[in-house]
């Protein structure tokens, strides 16, 4: 598994990239892939296309990822989610808390 991220030319989109398995093993690189970025207005894109296992550790730390985009009156979106993984944030109502393209 392994979490990336990129920030956009303007600074302003920061973009997560989590493959494979998102579980607890990932919670320092996950949140080192956003933690810095405070910029108000800050613009979150949790790229799921490579997720193939989510836990609810990985939707604490979705949780604690809109906090912080909270905190800087930012959004988050998450995007690309498989079929499996889109089930899972609907069954535990993300869908209501999140923007889910």
């Amino acid at each position: 598994m392994a979490v990336t991220s990129e920030v956009s030319g303007d600074g302003k989109t920061v973009t997560i990239k989590v493959a494979g398995r998102f579980d607890f093993s990932e919670q320092k690189e996950f949140r080192e892939a956003y933690r810095n970025h405070t910029t108000p207005g800050q613009q979150f894109q949790v790229d799921l296309s490579g997720t193939e296992y989510m836990d609810s550790s990985a939707l604490g730390m979705l949780l604690l990822l809109k906090e912080h985009a909270d905190s800087c009156k930012g959004k988050v979106e998450l995007n690309k989610p498989s079929e499996a993984i889109r089930k899972i944030l609907e069954m535990t109502n993300f869908n209501r808390q999140f923007t889910i393209n």
